[in-house]
């Protein structure tokens, strides 16, 4: 009679040695792989530009390795854009009540200052401490009742002291009038502007020079009573007739071409690039006219297939104008900063072509006809 246990011990001992000898192989292996670029600091740049209006949004939240976030600013900086606009998310920096990890922003707005850019603060992303017990109510990252107002508060302070100097603009959160950005719960503007007030107080109070920069809203047709958004130009209505002017240093606008041209007009009913110019207009109606106005988000997207996208030659046709025109007839408007510089992995779907550069650092056409407008080189681009 055969003993399973006796044979698998014969198999287990005449396989044991190719066993180690492909463990020592893979090791070995693993000793000569190449080691990540070392990150050697440059001296401190400049950035040469005939343009400062360009921005452009960073996504370097979660880029891992110093050379790539060091590649990506240097990039920014060559393509002639003064500014950034970068997340920091609260869960990453304050991961335990008034335990703060400072790694991660400190050494992006360490190389963005020394590539000679200025930055641009989003903060967001609700760590689990401020947060329900996920067993009695699951939330989303982006929940935050209003008893835990005073603690984001606080954090924003933290920030505002820290970095006084080199970060002293900052949108506390993000498209506060859509339901999933305010943490699935009922987009009220009245409730933003308590915690806008709150935030405002306790930043200024850290650092008197901090930009506090409102709004950031996300440019929707969605009707007043509709569960997933709020129209951005009724919130933003509602927004100053409860005394949010007061607690904002500057307005931050989203403002999106989809598939029209820069030159289509604006109107209440069509979402385009110019309905910046609706948003502001509500701002004069409340004599805020004299308030910067700051474009964080804007772009338009060149995916083949999708159907809110335009084709790459009409996307740098129409980015260029957008710079040409708010330069020439905006000027309260401090940056147009688009959406998004470069991102760390591909989602390989529409998102990707909003990029100016892949991963990989390949520069698009995007990037060169932008970065020959703001270096002021000759081109045949339009």
């Amino acid at each position: 009679m055969r003993n399973p246990a006796f044979e698998a011990g014969r198999l287990t001992s005449r396989f044991s040695p190719y066993v180690i000898r492909v463990v020592a192989i893979c090791y070995i292996l693993s000793l000569l792989a190449p080691a990540p670029p070392r990150v050697y600091p440059e001296p401190p740049q400049s950035v040469l530009t005939m343009h400062p209006l360009v921005c452009a949004h960073t996504r370097l939240t979660d880029e891992v390795e110093d050379w790539k976030v060091q590649q990506t600013l240097q990039l920014v900086r060559e393509m002639g854009a003064t500014t950034i606009v970068e997340l920091f998310p609260w869960a990453y920096i304050e991961g335990q009540r008034d335990a703060f990890d400072w790694h991660h922003p400190d050494r992006i707005i360490e190389m963005a200052h020394n590539e000679g850019l200025q930055v641009i603060a989003r903060l967001g992303i609700v760590p689990a401490w401020a947060r329900p017990d996920p067993n009695k109510q699951p939330t989303t990252l982006n929940y935050l009742a209003p008893n835990y107002y005073e603690a984001y508060g606080e954090f924003v302070a933290a920030f505002a002291a820290r970095y006084r100097g080199k970060v002293d603009r900052i949108i506390p959160w993000n498209e506060p009038n859509l339901t999933f950005e305010w943490g699935d719960r009922q987009v009220t503007p009245e409730e933003y502007v308590q915690f806008l007030k709150i935030v405002y107080q306790a930043a200024h109070a850290a650092n008197p020079d901090v930009i506090i920069l409102g709004g950031a809203l996300a440019p929707t047709l969605e009707p007043e009573d509709s569960p997933v958004a709020m129209n951005d130009l009724a919130f933003l209505r509602r927004v100053l007739q409860a005394g949010g002017g007061a607690s904002m240093d500057a307005l931050a606008i989203h403002t999106y071409g989809f598939t029209a041209p820069m030159d289509d007009p604006p109107s209440p009913d069509k979402l385009n690039f110019r309905r910046f110019e609706l948003l502001i207009d509500v701002m004069k109606t409340f004599g805020a006219e004299k308030m910067p106005i700051y474009i964080t988000e804007s772009s338009w997207n060149d995916h083949p297939r999708w159907t809110n996208a335009v084709t790459p030659g009409q996307r740098v046709e129409y980015t260029l104008e957008a710079l040409r025109y708010v330069e020439a007839e905006w000027p309260d408007v401090r940056n147009l900063c688009f959406w998004y510089f470069r991102a760390p992995t591909l989602t390989r779907s529409y998102p990707d072509y909003f990029a100016f550069v892949t991963p990989e650092f390949r520069l698009k056409p995007i990037y060169e006809a932008v970065q020959a407008y703001a270096r002021g080189w000759k081109t045949e681009v339009p």
